[in-house]
Formats: structure tokens, sequence, C-alpha cells
């Protein structure tokens, strides 16, 4: 029996065994197909969710970048507009993404302004995403319409001091880098108008190309078309040079306010839970992209600065960002609605 038993065992190999072959062999087998599904990202379109209206620079800076993903990532990126609380609605349903196929760009606004004027948001700055970008630098213009009796900043502050209350600038809502820029103007300059938030810039440019707003602070890609037609009258830049496309407008920093520097500037993030091999493909195509000739003609066409850089670097410059504005916003008491 004792014979019999040691036969049995030895010709018939025991069903751990049994599993543990079989398991190295799935195991082995495994391993490659996990390697070819991680290479394999993206395997479907990606959603590149904007958390503004069309119309603004954000639009320009978000389809140029997504033209080009397209062309190396292998599948379609496709700008999605959604607009709506200052940003936050898209930000907070982005953040709770799950299928790794959803992008969003991230912005003064959402990023360095919103933590600091809301009491509450649907979304964490510094956790809920993971930088991978920054894609560009956009430099505000000070504009007016072309009734306000003003050719220069000189010339508007001086017209607002001696009318105070009777004029007005929009943004494209609390907290947005127009609105931003323009409290940062009026707490330089010892101003004051009236602020009219809308739900995106280019709501905002429909009152104020019409006469209803005397002014208001654009990004440059989205304002020079405007600017070339006569249909608003730039004043100012806030860039820390004059811009090509300008030759003849002077800085805010030339017009008596030395070291004064305003741009607003745009960034892809994706959910915290995107896989590291994704993000950091990702990054790198991304930063090859907003760089790519096309991209390029593109952006500095409309006096916007074509960055790129990696997602470490961003995420130095989303902190610095952040300790700047923050000064600036309790100062200001900038308030949400």
């Amino acid at each position: 029996m004792l014979f019999d038993n040691h036969l049995s065992h030895t010709l018939h190999p025991t069903r751990r065994h049994l599993l543990g072959a079989g398991g190295a062999l799935a195991m082995g087998g495994l391993l490659p197909t996990l390697a070819s599904a991680q290479a394999a990202w993206p395997a479907k379109s990606i959603r590149f969710v904007v958390p503004f209206a069309p119309g603004g620079s954000s639009e320009i800076v978000a389809r140029s970048t997504a033209a080009e993903l397209s062309k190396t990532l292998g599948q379609s990126v496709y700008v999605d507009n959604k607009p709506g609380a200052a940003g936050n609605i898209a930000m907070g349903e982005v953040a709770r993404a799950e299928d790794q196929h959803t992008l969003i760009l991230g912005h003064i606004g959402t990023l360095a302004v919103n933590p600091f004027i809301f009491d509450k948001l649907p979304y964490d700055a510094n956790k809920d995403f993971k930088p991978v970008s920054l894609l560009a630098k956009v430099p505000s213009l000070y504009v007016v319409h072309p009734d306000v009796p003003a050719k220069n900043l000189k010339e508007f502050i001086a017209y607002v001091k001696k009318n105070p209350g009777k004029f007005s600038y929009g943004s494209a809502g609390n907290g947005s880098a127009g609105h931003l820029a323009f409290e940062y103007l009026k707490m330089t300059a010892d101003i004051f108008m009236l602020h009219v938030p809308y739900r995106g810039t280019g709501p905002m440019m429909t009152d104020l190309l019409s006469g209803r707003l005397d002014a208001a602070s654009v990004g440059a890609a989205a304002m020079l078309p405007f600017i070339k037609s006569g249909k608003v009258r730039c004043i100012a830049t806030g860039s820390a040079k004059r811009l090509p496309q300008l030759p003849d407008v002077a800085t805010v920093a030339e017009q008596g306010f030395p070291g004064f520097e305003m741009t607003q500037w745009y960034g892809m993030l994706a959910p915290a839970n995107l896989a590291p091999a994704h993000l950091d493909k990702l990054a790198a195509e991304t930063a090859k992209a907003v760089k790519a000739p096309a991209s390029l003609e593109r952006l500095n066409g409309d006096a916007a600065e074509a960055i790129g850089g990696t997602p470490a670097q961003f995420a130095q410059f989303i902190a610095a960002e952040q300790e700047r504005w923050k000064k600036v916003l309790l100062r200001a008491k900038v308030k949400p609605d």
C-alpha cells in the first residue's frame, strides 16, 4: 500500500502543482497581452473638455492642440465645450472620469483662482488631476469700444477718474482670466469700474462690440481680428514687451506702471487615475504637438506663445501661480457670484 501510495504520488502531480505550472504558463501568456494593451492606448477617441463657452482663447489653444494629437495618437481628439460656474462644472466632471480617455484644459481661473474664491469646489485642483503639459500663454489685451474717447491707457485712466461709476467692463465670468486681469489693472491704477460677468467670452464680446460694455480684457488670440477690423480699440497690452502683431500699442508697464504683466495660460490635465504609462505617452506627444509647425503657425498668428514641457514643470508652474494670485485675490476681495 505504501508502494502504491508512493507510486501514485510520483506518477500523478498534485492539483497544486498543476495549478502552479498552469498559472505560470497563464501569466507568461498574459504579460505580453497586458503590455500590448498599454501600448495600444488610446483605444478610442479622446474627449478634450474645455470648461468655457466657444469663442475665446481657450478654443484656439485647445483645437490647435487636439488637431495635432489626432495625427500622432492614432485616435481622434475632439474638443467638448462644457461652460458653467467658472469652469467648476467641467472640472468636477472630469475629476471623476474613469474611462482613461477624458482630458481637460487647465486654466489660470480653474487652477489658480477658483481654489481661493469659492468656499467649496467639486474638485481639488492639486489632488484630482495629473498635470500633463503647459500648452500656451496668451497675453491679455485691454480694449475699449470705439465710442470711448481714449486712445491709450493713460487717457482711459484719466477719463474714468473724471467720470467715476459711469463705466463698465465685462468678463467671461467671476474668477475668469479677464476678470482677474481687469481687477489687477484697477488695483494698480486706482480706478473704479463696474464688473459685468458673463457665461463665457463669446457672450461678453457680443455686448462689447455692440457698445453695451465700455471695456474688457481678453486674450490676444481671440481679440486680434476685432482690433484689426476696428470694432474695438486696444489701449494697452499686458505682455512684458510689445507684440509684433500690435507694434504701435504700448504695454501697461510702458504707460506708467513698471513691472506690470498679465498673461492667461492654458495647460492639459488628466484625471488623477490616468495610468502612468498613458500619462507618459500623452505628455510626450502633447509637448511635441504644441511645437508642431501647423500649431506654431496658428498660435503665433494669434499672439499665443507655445510652451510645452513636462508634467513636473507644469506642476511647479501651477504651484507658483497659485501662490502669486492668492495674494492678489485676497487683496482685491474677488468673490464668485
